[in-house]
């Protein structure tokens, strides 16, 4: 079974939209190499349009100018990329196709497709929030970066179930950007005040 790795830029309210407007005075050589590591690994990207778009304006000419960036622009390029979208696109963008049908039976047969290799997952909020929802995405990297936007798309919307997570692995950056890695977890056991007080000093309970 292949893995599906995603990673945002997330500020400390939850904000994920146009991290392009905030998260630049955080980027250093610990996030450049968390991101590498993270999309430079994945031998394909499952990408929602407006993240692709994105990409495809930017990565293909910084590959072509040969920049200090080029060689990351080279492996996004040659990574198979599988663009989620309601409607039929056009690709320029070498190495892009669509992805066809239901979304959930789509990305499971992706998955089960032979080889270990990774499937990443940069932005594309809506894509991300359907796969957590349904437990198709086995590690969700957060790059907590140490402001409040206060507007803008957040990760998480209202919902009626909720989305138990495990905490994996954490590191802090010089920046203080968090790189918060979280897998699925079980639905937490059901607990009142009671149950927790008995953690408490005595003197508080």
């Amino acid at each position: 079974m292949r893995k599906i790795i995603a990673e945002l830029f997330i500020s400390l309210d939850g904000v994920v939209e146009a991290p392009d407007q905030w998260h630049f005075p955080y980027f250093n050589d610990e996030m450049g190499a968390a991101v590498g590591a993270a999309l430079g690994a994945a031998d394909t990207l499952l990408l929602g349009r407006k993240t692709y778009d994105s990409f495809a304006g930017a990565w293909p000419d910084r590959e072509a100018a040969g920049g200090e960036d080029a060689e990351f622009a080279k492996s996004l390029g040659d990574a198979r990329k599988i663009v989620v979208s309601n409607k039929q696109l056009e690709f320029t963008w070498r190495n892009t196709e669509q992805l066809k049908g239901d979304l959930l039976e789509a990305v499971t047969a992706l998955k089960k497709e032979p080889g270990d290799g990774v499937i990443g997952m940069s932005g594309s909020v809506s894509v991300v929030r359907a796969l957590l929802a349904a437990r198709l995405i086995d590690e969700l990297h957060l790059l907590v970066h140490p402001i409040a936007v206060r507007k803008g798309m957040r990760l998480f919307d209202e919902g009626d179930d909720s989305i138990p997570l495990k905490l994996i692995s954490s590191e802090t950056f010089e920046t203080g950007v968090l790189n918060l890695f979280y897998a699925p977890a079980e639905p937490t056991a059901e607990a009142t005040y009671d149950d927790a007080k008995t953690h408490l000093p005595e003197a508080q309970r």
